[in-house]
């Protein structure tokens, strides 16, 4: 299951040494919602790998400005504590897939 990311516990998810993917999100986007059981199944096939997780944009309004998140849905993807990848707007899940792999 994906990791809720909010502006509490952001801190400690990017201190635990894994690569992390954090998929940006909100409640009215429709895309978003076409992505979020491809988030949920890469969370359970990554798990112990790479932390994914989801930050709805309105409860953590304190993270997504740190990446410059503009539009929803954004996946920001982040190795060494830095972004490496980011991909805007609705992807497939090989799309996403490829990038969580250049990850590790």
């Amino acid at each position: 299951m994906a990791l809720k990311i909010t502006n509490e516990n952001y801190a400690e998810v990017m201190g635990k040494g894994l690569p992390v993917v954090i998929d940006f999100w909100a409640t009215w986007c429709g895309p978003c919602r076409m992505i979020a059981p491809i988030i949920e199944e890469l969370a359970e096939e990554y798990d112990g790998k790479v932390l994914i997780g989801k930050c709805d944009v309105e409860e953590g309004d304190e993270v997504a400005p740190q990446y410059m998140v503009r539009n929803v849905p954004t996946i920001i993807f982040i190795k060494d504590g830095k972004q490496v990848d980011k991909l805007v707007g609705a992807a497939s899940k090989d799309q996403i897939k490829a990038k969580v792999e250049a990850l590790l």
